[in-house]
């Protein structure tokens, strides 16, 4: 049997389906739920929680990627904005939640 047809069998006008049709429709919303829970919602705040993470643990002298794919070390952390140097001499100021990642090897350009 596919799941169409349980989930037809189960429909409150079927014969004899009793009085758990009631409690069906209920459980199947409570299960997608459950299963948005699991597999989309949990691992996405895990991941959030890690950036945060990652944030507050920046330090002056790292390596690091901004969103918008801007490689450079950090050179100066306030409090929602980061200054990080992208060349000799250029440096950028970028909001801090813009900083996503740590870049463990840049390579410089010129070599």
């Amino acid at each position: 049997m596919n799941l169409l047809s349980i989930l037809l069998q189960a429909a409150p006008g079927a014969p004899g389906a009793g009085g758990m049709s009631s409690y069906s429709g209920i459980l199947m919303m409570v299960l997608i739920f459950v299963v948005f829970y699991f597999f989309m919602i949990r691992p996405q705040s895990k991941r959030q929680k890690e950036i945060k993470k990652q944030r507050e643990a920046m330090k002056p002298g790292d390596s690091v990627v901004t969103s918008g794919g801007i490689y450079g070390k950090v050179k100066d952390i306030k409090e929602t904005t980061v200054t990080v140097e992208i060349a000799d001499n250029v440096r950028i100021k970028v909001d801090k939640n813009s900083v996503f990642a740590t870049a463990e090897d840049i390579q410089s350009p010129s070599k």
